[in-house]
């Protein structure tokens, strides 16, 4: 008698080579993995004889790694990219230039901009993004549900951080008036997003967590306010910290203090917390930043495209702290590549360090084992029994792997590939490069003609 197949389970077999990014960096040559209900049942070199499933996927040339996990986002950019007034500016002219277009955003702008940022990831590799969204101009409430929405819809695993900004232009903020909320509106809304959205369970599809944008668009109150609401909750802190160096001496004409001691003073410094872009620490703040466990969401493309400066990525992970990839706002970078992003990170460690000082392993590692880290989850950034079955295939035939000879450093050593095929706890999402659980063409269309409408450019291509 047979043994009933789990209407749930995947088989991907025969694979060229498995990196399972477990503690002991297994690679498997021609090995298997098996799911069952979103989760890792088995792996290793060769399936059990009688092992079926309901999916058999056969990956004779592909490469697997643990599906790439993004920490930094604002996927509503993506309807500004190359925004021509702002291609030559650093990140305060970029803002100011571009903060009155995003005013124009509503729900149907964040819900088709999210599936079009989801969608280019996922193509790249990507299973799990997080997204920044902390912009709400007037009217605007239902934001973070248009993109929890939109995640939901094309399968990708979401953590969506409420973000926010209080401190608008007339209060000696950077940001318009017109688009910051005030304090009481925000910590309401963030409880209502908690409350009706986050899910802690392992394998969730969607987290929450709350955001403060900056310290030149939030105050004291609302950072201290919001860092005790995340302890009741039980969820995760994030903001933009030590960007640029202009941000470093706002925060000390209005506080009187280096960025990372605002952090400390508003009782963010823990390992609740992960920042974005960490640039400007101190060696001693990095040292203070590891023994909190404060994760840093590294965005080596946004912060050339802006030339803001080099994070310190080998001296924070050194002393502790989680570093994991962002590829940051698709205006700042201006693309939503995972695969290039952790290229990136490689291939700017090595301008500034040398080539020995970062390996195609550490580049990976980041792009999925401490981004998880960052996130604050345990059940994702590995392929090993017990762990979501999230998995990333690529394709060893592709032209640009041709003559490769590992085939794991081919895919940051050589040119950014698409995807092949994407696993989302458990259920196929992309297949031979196509993404398979929306029509993509209708959404570019749509987005094209709300991206015109934002930047009152009827050139935009549509």
């Amino acid at each position: 008698m047979k043994a009933a197949i789990h209407p749930a389970s995947l088989l991907i077999r025969d694979i060229h080579t498995l990196v399972t990014m477990d503690a002991e960096d297994s690679r498997i040559r021609g090995g298997f993995l098996y799911a069952e209900g979103g989760e890792i049942k088995l792996v290793g070199e060769r399936p059990p004889r009688n092992l079926r499933a309901a999916r058999t996927i056969s990956a004779r040339h592909l490469v697997a790694v643990p599906g790439f996990i993004n920490t930094h986002h604002h996927l509503f950019q993506t309807l500004t990219r190359a925004c021509a007034a702002a291609a030559n500016a650093e990140l305060f002219d970029w803002l100011r230039t571009l903060y009155p277009l995003w005013a124009r955003i509503d729900e149907e702008a964040t819900h088709v901009a999210a599936l079009v940022g989801m969608a280019e990831l996922m193509l790249s590799g990507c299973t799990t993004t997080s997204d920044h969204h902390y912009l709400f101009p007037r009217g605007q409430t239902k934001l973070i549900d248009a993109q929890i929405a939109a995640a939901r819809k094309i399968g990708i695993r979401f953590t969506a951080t409420r973000g926010s900004m209080s401190v608008g232009k007339s209060r000696g903020g950077l940001p318009p008036d017109s688009i910051v909320q005030d304090e009481e509106t925000i910590l309401s809304d963030s409880e209502r997003v908690i409350r009706k959205y986050h899910d802690p369970r392992p394998g969730s599809m969607v987290q929450v967590a709350l955001a403060p944008c900056s310290p030149f668009s939030v105050s004291e109150r609302l950072m201290q306010e919001t860092a005790v609401l995340a302890e009741k909750h039980n969820v995760r802190l994030h903001t933009h910290l030590a960007e640029t160096r202009d941000e470093e001496d706002y925060c000390r004409e209005r506080f009187g203090k280096r960025p990372l001691e605002f952090l400390d003073s508003v009782g963010w410094l823990s390992d609740r917390t992960w920042v974005a872009h960490g640039i400007f620490f101190a060696a001693g703040e990095v040292r203070r930043l590891g023994r909190a466990g404060v994760g840093v969401a590294h965005c080596p493309t946004s912060n050339m495209r802006l030339g803001s400066g080099l994070a310190p990525v080998l001296a924070l992970r050194k002393a502790g702290s989680p570093v994991g990839l962002g590829v940051d706002g698709s205006a700042s970078n201006d693309s939503s590549n995972m695969l290039a992003e952790a290229r990136q990170a490689l291939l700017l460690t090595r301008l500034a360090h040398g080539a020995a000082a970062i390996t195609v392993k550490d580049a990976l590692h980041m792009a999925t084992v401490e981004g998880a880290r960052c996130l604050g989850r345990s059940d994702i950034g590995t392929l090993e029994r017990g762990k979501r079955a999230d998995v990333a295939l690529f394709d060893l035939r592709d032209p640009a792997y041709s003559g490769a000879e590992d085939p794991v450093s081919a895919l940051l050593l050589c040119a950014p590939t698409g995807v092949h095929t994407l696993v989302v706890e458990g259920r196929v999402v992309v297949e031979d490069h196509n993404l398979q659980t929306l029509s993509l063409d209708p959404i570019l269309r749509r987005h094209r003609r709300i991206a015109a409408r934002i930047t009152c450019n009827p050139a935009t291509f549509c």
